[in-house]
């Protein structure tokens, strides 16, 4: 017989909702500044190269990655059966977010 298991309910959702922003709010101001010290400031000049900007980029992308890898492995021995089901959905939305908050890392 097929077991049923109860799924998360909206408040568990809002909840989730709620502490994965709190953990993007986190880990950005960490990132932030930890990746301080790279790129340069002014990226519009007429020399301009992508070199250090690049590097910048690639580390927050990486370092935001690894964050995003430890939570998962900690979440998923750590959380009720019945919310594990939303672990994957945020872990990829945060893949996502990693992208996007390149933009104010970026733009101050």
């Amino acid at each position: 017989m097929a077991e049923i298991t109860k799924k998360s309910g909206p408040l568990a959702l809002l909840a989730g909702f709620g502490l994965f922003l709190l953990f993007e709010l986190v880990a950005y101001q960490v990132l932030k500044f930890a990746t301080s010290g790279l790129g340069m400031q002014d990226q519009m000049q007429p020399e301009n190269t992508i070199v250090s900007n690049w590097v910048k980029t690639v580390v927050f992308l990486l370092l935001h990655l690894a964050l995003d890898v430890v939570a998962v492995l900690i979440l998923s021995n750590r959380m009720p059966r019945r919310h594990r089901g939303q672990l994957m959905g945020w872990f990829y939305l945060s893949l996502l977010t990693g992208f996007l908050l390149l933009w104010p890392l970026f733009n101050p």
